[in-house]
């Protein structure tokens, strides 16, 4: 039995054919290019067909499909929110699946990045084995996985793991209603704020961000200064430090997980400040429950998403 995995991202959809043992038979990466709504639908259909007919060419029998999606998946309405995505505010991309999918014994299956990340990585990754994990992604914005007892956690309203609106700064500002407070700080694009906000302030500053252009500065350039010792580029990395090490203490002290999993665009580079990160995760962390948690990156990288959808279909086609 084989199953489709499809990874839909901000900029390209990655899909491929796994095996029931994991190991990728066929894959193919796309760029979004300028589609938007219904023509990222499209692609995504077109994609699946890819895949099928490679399929029966070689002769594998595809059972399900599992689709991983950068943003909210609703079960109840098979619709999605990617905010990423123009035109995705609820997208009923479960129906458009389905509909283009000529075998209607091919079960359809979609979820968050976030649940899928950590799906990739109890099957392929660095949680194998786990119960009780949890994947910190931080890219251009903040999310996490958060598998509790086996299963997935998602909320009342399938939003659960939204762990950009973490509180750790006060007082609140209204900069931190659009994306949250740790995300403001600590994703990518946070860290980029913060940077410009530190240059807007030192206007004595002379070092590495005067050869740039200030709007396309990006998180590579700001670790690339931190090599330097670059003093702003010093400061905003420190500041990302400590929110992700206070992040890590209140996710260990509210779920006693027993991996938390960073990954995303920033890990990266930001891996070599685990041990920071974890020093200052000791600091606020519930002192038992740190002791048992080990924190690491993910050993998938950017296959964790494409990984993770395939085990979602995989356990669809098995009825888990």
């Amino acid at each position: 039995m084989s199953v489709i995995g499809v990874d839909l991202g901000g900029t390209k959809l990655a899909a491929a054919i796994f095996n029931n043992e994991g190991s990728i038979l066929h894959r193919n990466v796309v760029s979004l290019e300028d589609r938007k709504g219904k023509g990222v639908g499209e692609l995504i259909t077109s994609e699946i067909d890819r895949q099928l007919s490679f399929g029966e060419s070689a002769d594998e029998s595809i059972s399900a499909i599992g689709i991983c999606i950068p943003g909210i998946y609703y079960a109840k309405t098979g619709c999605v929110w990617a905010p990423n995505i123009p035109e995705w505010e609820n997208y009923p991309l479960l129906d458009e699946v389905r509909r283009s999918v000529q075998d209607k014994n091919i079960n359809v299956s979609i979820d968050s990045d976030r649940a899928c990340y950590i799906l990739g990585e109890t099957w392929q990754g660095s949680a194998q084995g786990c119960t009780d994990a949890v994947f910190l992604a931080i890219g251009t914005g903040i999310g996490a996985g958060i598998l509790c007892d086996g299963r997935i956690l998602r909320g009342y309203g399938d939003i659960a793991g939204a762990l950009g609106w973490m509180g750790l700064q006060r007082p609140y500002r209204e900069v931190y209603k659009s994306c949250g407070c740790f995300e403001y700080h600590a994703s990518g694009e946070g860290m980029v704020k913060t940077a410009h906000d530190l240059l807007a302030q030192e206007r004595a500053y002379s070092g590495f961000f005067d050869k740039l252009d200030p709007d396309k500065i990006t998180t590579r350039d700001i670790f690339e200064a931190r090599e330097s010792g670059d003093r702003i580029a010093v400061r905003v990395i420190e500041e990302a430090i400590v929110h992700w090490g206070m992040a890590v203490a209140n996710i260990v002290s509210t779920f006693n997980p027993e991996k938390i999993i960073f990954g995303g665009g920033v890990f990266g580079p930001a891996a070599q400040y685990i041990d920071r990160i974890t020093e200052e995760a000791r600091k606020w962390a519930q002192p038992i429950s740190m002791k048992q948690v080990s924190i690491e990156v993910s050993s998938l990288g950017g296959d964790a998403g494409l990984v993770g959808a395939g085990r979602l279909a995989l356990m669809e086609g098995l009825g888990k």
